[in-house]
């Protein structure tokens, strides 16, 4: 059982709570409790304008579930590359995978100080698989890549998990060169899962994002359904696509879903 926590440039940074962060306000959208009254604050700001973001956060984390569910069970991966993880919630990636196959591997990546202390609790693995968590930025593909292959064996299949990250990207063209060459690293078999709001959807989310750019907070870029589907360019895309994400494979028998402005795929490298 690996319980490790890589803690670098972050453990040295203040968390500044003047200023509403992201992961803390999806955190309170989800129900949590690692928040602070700024987040709360720009989370109803946000709410305010656009009630429908929390169904939103809530169909991200439902769709990530399916994914891993997906992955782990029919498609044999174990291990998982998750960058950009956040604060813990319900239904964390080694949760739902090492639930299925208790010898699954997970490394965490994120750079947020606050995620960082609360690394522990993201890190309670099963005694025959492994779990850590690495201080990094997606910005350095190559850093992450090096620390992840202290856990994980990247010669074999491996699922690399970008939810809700490539938005913080503000350079398109960035994000696609950071997905290329995290997935030209991986092997023959690998799987890349991405999910990221998106825009040409709905006008009042894109009116609330846009508000929420302005106020200090670090920015959330929506991109087009074309734009995200990009990110797949070479891969092999599992039905059904890029759709919204409560429309990837729904659990059977759920009730039939509204479309929110988050789009997601799965794909698999050949």
């Amino acid at each position: 059982m690996t319980h490790r926590t890589t803690p670098e440039p972050a453990a040295h940074r203040k968390i500044d709570t003047s200023v509403p962060h992201s992961a803390r306000i999806w955190n309170y959208w989800l129900g949590g409790k690692d928040n602070y009254p700024v987040d709360e604050e720009a989370g109803d700001a946000y709410t305010a304008v656009f009630p429908g973001i929390v169904t939103i956060a809530r169909s991200s984390r439902a769709f990530l579930r399916r994914g891993i569910t997906y992955l782990v069970a029919e498609a044999g991966i174990r291990q998982f590359l998750d960058i950009g993880t956040g604060l813990p919630t319900a239904d964390n990636t080694h949760e739902v995978a090492q639930r299925i196959a208790p010898e699954c591997r997970i490394v965490y990546v994120d750079n947020d100080p606050m995620v960082l202390t609360h690394a522990r609790a993201l890190l309670h693995s099963t005694p025959e698989g492994a779990t850590d968590y690495v201080d990094a930025d997606v910005l350095d593909p190559d850093r992450i890549l090096a620390a992840a292959a202290r856990t994980l064996d990247l010669t074999r299949p491996t699922a690399l998990i970008l939810s809700n990250i490539l938005g913080h990207i503000s350079d398109f063209d960035q994000a696609r060169s950071i997905v290329t060459r995290l997935m030209d690293t991986l092997p023959s078999g690998s799987y890349l899962s991405i999910n990221d709001g998106s825009r040409g959807v709905d006008p009042v989310f894109e009116q609330a994002q846009d508000a929420y750019n302005e106020s200090g907070a670090v920015s959330y870029n929506l991109r087009t359904v074309e734009q995200i589907t990009t990110f797949f360019d070479g891969l092999d895309l599992m039905d059904p696509g890029v759709v919204s994400v409560p429309h990837w494979r729904p659990d059977p028998g759920s009730p039939a879903a509204e479309p929110v402005a988050e789009h997601g795929g799965l794909a698999r490298k050949p």
